[in-house]
């Protein structure tokens, strides 16, 4: 009897694989944990399970002991070895981010995260986004619930780029498919009129100096006095306006809209008779950028009642509240699928708000600074917003369309397509008589339009072919291409813009040069289309082979008669053809990159070739194809054979000396 296999022990796996995984760790290397995953006992889940735990012990342990974020980082990046590898469960990177996140401050989850945003690549390959797509929303959401909106906000700000660089457009848990709205994003100001300094003290504070708070204005420069008395009653209208844009339903409500009306007609009548300074504020711009050019952000407005006059002073301030009124009418006014069928615009309120909107763009464009480039903007924004809107009204549909399939069998649920008879042309169209001449009312159309009786076979007509052979296009810049003509550079063809054009697209059509890979650099046309008058040179036969006299025959016998005489090493030393290195590169694939130094390839181009392509088949094509230009005429299987040599593969060096024997 065979001797019964050892049962699988989960302490004692686990204990190897904790030891495997330590010195995976000061090695910087997976092959430990591989090793002792072959050699533990049991089934492949039971492994993988035993590995998991494995990881979140060694990473408690780190945790407790206060290791540095490196560390930390080394076990997660080990367990995404391990994905790789086959050796652990996909989803177990994810839960060791998820124990870091959850026990590290944000100081350092700010580390870990940036090693999260440098992964976004990983996460989103086949092994790990649909195991891993949960944890990452669920570890960004528990991230966001401890930062402050206010004094994170940068963090915050990477959180949401990071979700939308890894979760597609059409991804629904991102969207806010029912239009809800932020209510508890509330503006809280000063409502008791008893408290407030603003009224009868407007006077006296002019007079007396106004309090300074540290944070509310510069030490130096004075506040800019406003024309227009701030009182307490406009103080209190302007800040109630903001509860219309936290939640725009209220407009719909009779008695909410005309609070709104009378409010939003005082606050927009002190934009207008307040007109902001061009001057002012380029001069104030020109100072920001002279102390740095700092933009400091404020997650929520400042409602302070010694502010009131500044921020009115304050272009950016007016922006913001001016673009409000806009994206509130834009959703007042538009089609959303979740709305109520009672929020519906009267007449009144549609023409009150189309009058307002050109009034606000009419502010905007007189706010400076640029003030009619950023309203047109704002404009188009906002027209663009709609297409997502009838987007989000079609229910998210994928934006990747499904290729239309023409001809499909017909099945029980589809119904009888009906056949829709042509109407037959009349007699006068289709042309009386034997000869079915069509008279077109004009001797001359009529005579142009009967030359050819079918239109399709007039298109096909060679008559009809108007681009010039190779041969011909570039008959005169391969004579000026000579240099026993000696023709001066400026006076070339490839030289001549319209030249160059012509001979661009000639090419795109006729010759295979023109898409073939190479790692030459062309400064310049003229430069690029000499290169390729060099090889069409070689290619194409000369002028005088055109025209053959009987002469011209016995000569063409008396060369085959000798290439068959032609010796092999004589046949060796012509140029490598286009097909010759389309069959090698096939058979050279991996082993490229052990032939490229003895190409003469520079490290330089060894990357480049790595970074263009990944498939290795075309890799080595590139290299064959940079040696074919590198070296011209002595790109011969000659010396391809002797670098073959040289590096080691006297196998594919014995192979192509026999392809090339068999072919000549």
């Amino acid at each position: 009897m065979s001797p019964t296999p050892p049962l699988f022990s989960l302490p004692e796996a686990r204990t190897r694989f904790t030891k495997s995984t330590r010195e995976a760790l000061n090695n910087k290397n997976i092959k430990p944990l591989l090793s002792t995953f072959s050699q533990v006992p049991g089934s492949e889940n039971e492994k993988k399970c035993t590995l998991d735990q494995a990881f979140r012990g060694v990473l408690e342990e780190e945790i407790i002991n206060h290791s540095s974020c490196e560390n930390v980082l080394a076990i997660i990046s080990l367990a995404i070895g391990g994905v790789t590898e086959g050796i652990c469960t996909a989803s177990t990177p994810f839960v060791l981010l998820g124990d870091v996140l959850d026990c590290l401050p944000l100081d350092q989850c700010d580390t870990i995260f940036t090693f999260v945003e440098k992964n976004v690549a990983t996460w989103k390959s086949n092994t790990f986004y649909s195991a891993g797509k949960n944890y990452l929303l669920r570890m960004c959401n528990d991230l966001l619930r401890r930062l402050s909106k206010s004094q994170n906000t940068v963090f915050c700000g990477r959180i949401q780029l990071f979700l939308a660089r890894l979760f597609p457009l059409s991804e629904k848990s991102g969207l806010n498919l029912q239009s809800q709205f932020n209510l508890e994003n509330v503006t809280v100001f000063n409502t008791n009129e008893q408290e407030s300094t603003l009224g009868q003290k407007h006077t006296e504070d002019r007079e007396e100096g106004m309090d300074v708070e540290e944070g509310e204005m510069g030490d130096e420069e004075a506040p800019t006095t406003c024309s227009i008395p701030i009182d307490y009653n406009l103080y209190r209208k302007f800040w109630s306006l903001q509860d219309y844009f936290r939640n725009p339903v209220q407009c719909y409500e009779k008695i909410s809209w005309k609070t709104f009306l009378k409010y939003s007609e005082e606050v927009l009548a002190v934009f207008k008779s307040y007109k902001l300074d061009d001057t002012q504020a380029s001069r104030k711009k020109m100072e920001e950028l002279k102390t740095g050019g700092e933009h400091v952000y404020f997650a929520k407005f400042l409602t302070s009642e010694k502010l009131m006059d500044l921020q009115l002073s304050d272009s950016n301030f007016r922006r913001h509240i001016l673009l409000q009124y806009l994206i509130l009418f834009q959703y007042l006014k538009g089609q959303v699928k979740f709305k109520s069928s009672n929020y519906v615009l009267t007449d009144e309120q549609s023409l009150w708000i189309e009058d307002t909107t050109k009034s606000v763009y009419q502010l905007l464009s007189e706010n400076p600074p640029d003030g009619e480039r950023f309203s047109k903007m704002v404009e188009h924004i906002l027209n663009t917003e709609e297409n997502w809107n009838s987007w989000k009204n079609e229910g998210c549909p994928s934006f990747v369309k499904e290729s239309v399939c023409f001809f499909h069998h017909r099945t029980s649920d589809t119904k009888p397509t009906r056949i829709i008879r042509k109407r037959t042309a009349p007699e006068d169209f289709l042309g009386k008589g034997p000869s079915k001449k069509i008279l077109m009312g004009n001797e001359e159309l009529t005579r142009l339009w009967n030359l050819c009786p079918d239109n399709m076979e007039a298109c096909k007509s060679e008559t009809r072919e108007y681009m010039p052979t190779l041969e011909e296009f570039f008959e005169e810049a391969i004579e000026q291409a000579d240099p026993e003509n000696m023709v001066e550079n400026e006076y070339k063809a490839v030289n001549n813009s319209n030249y160059g054009w012509r001979a661009l697209r000639l090419l795109a059509r006729r010759s295979p040069h023109f898409f073939q890979p190479t790692n030459q650099q062309f400064k310049s046309l003229p430069e690029y289309l000499e290169n390729m008058v060099i090889k069409l040179a070689k290619e194409l036969p000369p002028p005088s082979e055109e025209i053959k006299t009987g002469e011209d025959e016995d000569e063409e016998d008396n060369d085959a008669l000798l290439k068959e005489n032609e010796s092999p090493d004589v046949r060796r030393d012509k140029p490598v053809t286009g097909e010759q290195i389309e069959v090698f590169a096939n058979k050279l694939g991996e082993q490229w990159k052990i032939l490229a130094p003895y190409l003469e390839m520079k490290d330089s181009e060894i990357r480049q070739i790595e970074c263009d392509s990944e498939d290795m088949k075309m890799r080595a094509k590139q290299l064959l194809v940079a040696w074919q230009d590198q070296e011209g005429v002595h790109a011969t299987p000659e010396n391809l054979i002797n670098a073959l040599n040289k590096s080691g593969l006297s196998d594919l060096a014995e192979s192509l000396t026999n392809d090339n024997e068999t072919n000549s």
